[in-house]
């Protein structure tokens, strides 16, 4: 049993000394650089963590060259006649096809494309799949670099663009630990134990099993969480686990001198879920009595956004619009105060589509508005996509003229969305 405690305990300390050590990197390493806005260029550049392979996806689209390193199976014929197959690496340059596959589990992205480079081992415009993953560089040729995808670079290079809010949601034999980015929330560790249940025969062994439980959700928030980084660490469970919880920590903190811990200490934050699943933390963030305690990261300021918006619908609906025909007819009015949109619309193949957004975008900001791209990894940002993916807060009231003849179907759609959101009964016509 000593030897037990004392191996768990300098499994602990190791990796929070690997961690105060080395730290974990939180920008995008950039190499070069060879940009200018509305022309052609390229960009080479080191993913260091999840959440640059999530912007790269943003940035790729149909027609960009992408080069990396890559593994290739070659067949060869021996003296013999017989066939023999290699694995190669080699650096390829790929012609994009289709879209992009972001896994935000394993933090990879799957580039599809016909190859562009001239190699004895792969035939020039024969179909390969890049995979981008942390730490591997590549590079990225674009016919032309908007003002989007130049912010994007400037983001994903930028050391103050990082996960500024970590969590720890968890209930009894149960824990999920998330980081919170400015483009997603990704569990980066489970924690599943078996805990047995108070009045049974196996109660005896409950202190012990909540104990081993407490001490993998440590080890797990100390590898995970770089308290370094994060503005505020959020430990959310039903009822009084999460006290339990952090109770252990700080007594655990103390016996084993865990400096960096101990001076983190403000930074935690205790809330009430309904449950450990990942889900349950999008309650803690809309939770009003939270809002003064998370008022300083990126993900609560996007969801109070957006409730705004949503207040605004219902206080004073000449001043809140959504859909590209009245935001660009507000737009050209100059009456954009705070512009909303989702990510997903500078994803869109059609480039004249993609353009037309790039453009609203640039007016409202040389008109001195705000503008809040969501991402539709988060809720906020699925539910701005609800809304057509676009949205605005104006400075004053203004009015559109309908035009039934033209009304645009995904409009439709999220009038119905809103209407089912806010429990909304459409008017019904009256009788004649």
């Amino acid at each position: 049993m000593l030897r037990s405690l004392v191996g768990s305990e300098m499994c602990i300390r190791d990796r929070y000394q690997r961690r105060v050590r080395g730290g974990i990197s939180v920008t995008m390493k950039l190499v070069h650089s060879e940009l200018g806005k509305d022309t052609g260029g390229s960009v080479t550049m080191v993913p260091e963590h999840g959440e640059d392979l999530w912007i790269v996806y943003n940035l790729v689209r149909e027609g960009d060259r992408v080069k990396c390193t890559t593994v290739r199976k070659v067949s060869r014929e021996t003296a013999s006649g017989s066939t023999e197959s290699d694995r190669i690496k080699l650096t390829l340059e790929v012609e994009m096809v289709g879209e992009a596959d972001f896994d935000p589990v394993s933090y990879t992205l799957r580039v599809k494309g016909s190859n562009k480079t001239e190699t004895p081992h792969v035939r020039m415009n024969s179909s390969h799949t890049l995979e981008l993953c942390i730490g591997r560089k590549f590079t990225l040729t674009k016919p032309e670099w908007d003002q989007i995808d130049m912010s994007m670079v400037e983001r994903a290079s930028n050391p103050q663009a990082n996960a500024d809010m970590a969590a720890v949601v968890m209930a009894e034999g149960l824990a999920n630990i998330c980081l919170v980015t400015e483009s997603m929330t990704v569990v980066r560790h489970k924690v599943q134990s078996t805990i047995p249940k108070k009045h049974t025969s196996a109660a005896f062994g409950r202190d012990k099993a909540v104990d081993k439980f407490f001490e993998q959700v440590l080890q797990g928030m100390l590898q995970h969480i770089d308290l370094d980084v994060v503005k505020v660490v959020v430990v959310a469970s039903p009822g009084f686990i999460k006290d339990e919880f952090m109770e252990y920590v700080w007594l655990e903190a103390q016996r084993q001198e865990l400096k960096l811990l101990l001076e983190s200490k403000p930074k935690f934050v205790l809330a009430r879920s309904s449950s450990g699943h990942k889900h349950a933390l999008d309650e803690v963030l809309t939770d009003p009595t939270m809002e003064s305690k998370l008022a300083d990261t990126r993900a609560v300021k996007d969801m109070n956004l957006l409730a705004s918006f949503y207040q605004m619908m219902n206080n004073d609906p000449d001043r809140s619009f959504y859909g590209w025909k009245h935001c660009s007819e507000a737009r050209d009015q100059g009456a954009i105060e705070k512009l909303l949109v989702s990510d997903k619309l500078f994803r869109n193949p059609d480039l004249n589509e993609r353009r037309k957004y790039v453009q609203l975008v640039e007016d409202v900001q040389a008109m001195g508005g705000e503008v809040c791209v969501y991402s539709s990894m988060h809720q906020s940002g699925s539910q701005l996509d609800q809304l057509t993916g676009v949205a605005a807060i104006l400075r004053f009231g203004i009015e559109v003229q309908q035009d039934d003849s033209a009304e645009d179907s995904s409009d439709n759609d999220a009038d119905d969305y809103y209407q089912r959101f806010h429990g909304v009964q459409p008017a019904q016509a009256e009788e004649s």
